[in-house]
């Protein structure tokens, strides 16, 4: 029904056919590439709260889109009676297989329908949309403004009591929401627009309204809003867990910035610098851990480990190992049986990991140095402008297997020796099974560094702008004279 303004004020004219058709033509081409989106939006892991709320955004669009290709099919419908023209360039197929004159399953619509009250002759007229959408049967007839509340929620009916006063009697548009509850039981959600139709001397006649449902509409708007709240909600959780992380990992590794003299005294002292290597995605915070310790007897135990997984459970699972670590090593235990413990520590744990590590323990006096390994690359020894890897002894990852024994091996060390500590999270992403050969590369350098600080700069030189799929650390001894 079309709109009045007034009763003696000519209705406005129609637009023309043609630009209707062209709409809908390009109302349903926006539709297919909408959609076409998101079928590349495919959910594959109910726990991608992005590509959910991304996935929710697309169904919500495409309904929009049917909605406004419905609308435009009615309207298209209106502008001539009888069976309504083809657009320019569809065939009859296509209008029977895609059209927007009915509405779609699914699609926002549903139904759109149009009432007018006579305040004159209390005549009440509803469009047989409008009793679709009601669920009401045009034999029962249609309600009147009296009767119209009682098929709205309680809670509802003063919201439309309000707007039918305030449009009968201070001549106020209507255009509000409400839910009716239909006798199917099932609830539904109408938007009205309504305004008065005034007579010749300017009084209000009847009044005019428009009813759609927009159930569906409201209810994809609460999907987008749901997920992106919960994107809003995991994206903070793990902003959070993050920050808590890497508070734990700065509290637990060694204090200590730029180089470090262990002993601090007496011939033979180590040159010590680390470095922690992020990965290429700052929020995953890993279990990776270097420490240098010098002992109650003069040695120092040097040692780089790195536990599987990320966030706040290994960064803490990282900081339990490397206290026990910590207490074991000034305890005397030496690096074979450490690892044993350690082994034993993690695989009893009340959250299980798996855990690489290399503890090393130097004697400045003799120049030896015995260590072991638990799963881990081993030492890289540069002299001379050359380097290897130290010969491993036997080894399995931590937490691997309960009852492990752990070799210990022994090498000697010379003045000028450089030695490297390394997670293998170093490497770059194509070279994860390069192993120490990056590092090797580097020897001519070491030879020339004068400090383990130099040497820690070409490595973050080598290795720091490298795109790498997990964090990583390196600890560099250089033998003083």
């Amino acid at each position: 029904m079309p709109s009045h303004l007034s009763a003696d004020r000519p209705a406005p004219q129609p637009p023309e056919r043609d630009a209707v058709d062209a709409l809908i033509n390009r109302t349903r081409r926006l539709r297919g590439d909408v959609d076409a989106v998101r079928r590349d939006a495919v959910l594959i892991d109910e726990e991608d709260h992005e590509m959910r709320w991304q996935r929710a955004l697309c169904d919500l669009a495409v309904h929009h889109l049917d909605d406004l290709g419905a609308q435009l099919g009615q309207l298209r419908e209106g502008l001539a009676p009888g069976t309504p023209e083809q657009p320019t360039g569809t065939s009859t197929q296509d209008v029977a297989e895609e059209t927007f004159d009915e509405p779609r399953p699914g699609s926002l619509v549903g139904r759109v329908g149009s009432a007018e009250w006579n305040l004159l002759t209390d005549e009440v007229t509803w469009s047989e949309e409008l009793f679709q959408i009601f669920g009401r049967s045009p034999d029962a007839g249609p309600l009147s403004l009296d009767d119209l509340p009682s098929m709205l929620l309680s809670e509802d009916q003063p919201l439309l009591t309000a707007l039918v006063t305030d449009c009968l009697v201070d001549g106020k548009p209507i255009d509000g929401e409400f839910r009716i509850l239909r006798t199917d039981g099932r609830m539904r959600t109408l938007h009205m627009m309504g305004e008065p139709v005034l007579d010749a001397d300017g009084c209000t006649a009847s009044m005019w309204a428009v009813l759609r449902d927009v159930s569906e509409l409201r209810r994809s708007q609460q999907v987008v809003r749901t997920t992106h709240d919960s994107l809003r909600r995991r994206q903070h959780m793990a902003r959070t867990e993050h920050r808590m992380a890497v508070e734990l990992q700065e509290a637990v590794l060694p204090p200590w910035r730029g180089s470090l003299r262990l002993p601090s005294q007496g011939a033979g002292a180590l040159d010590i610098a680390a470095h922690y290597l992020p990965s290429e995605s700052s929020a995953l915070i890993g279990g990776d851990w270097y420490d240098a310790l010098e002992l109650p007897d003069g040695r120092t135990v040097l040692t780089v480990g790195d536990l599987t997984g990320h966030g706040i459970q290994a960064t803490s699972a990282m900081a339990m190992l490397l206290g026990a670590l910590r207490g074991m090593a000034v305890a005397g235990i030496e690096p074979g049986a450490l690892m044993g413990h350690l082994n034993q520590l993690l695989e009893s744990s009340v959250q299980p990991a798996l855990g690489s590590a290399v503890c090393c323990r130097f004697d400045p006096a003799t120049g030896t140095l015995a260590w072991s390994q638990a799963g881990h690359p081993a030492p890289l020894l540069f002299r001379n402008g050359e380097g290897r890897p130290l010969p491993p002894p036997d080894g399995v990852l931590l937490g691997a297997a309960a009852g492990i024994a752990y070799e210990q091996d022994e090498v000697h060390l010379l003045p000028g020796d450089v030695l490297i500590l390394h997670t293998d999270g170093l490497n770059r992403h194509s070279d994860r099974g390069a192993g120490p050969d990056a590092l090797l590369a580097l020897a001519p350098h070491f030879a020339q560094a004068r400090t383990a600080q130099e040497c820690v700069r070409t490595v973050v030189a080598e290795f720091g702008g490298t795109e790498r799929l997990d964090d990583a650390c390196v600890l560099i001894a250089r033998i003083g004279a």
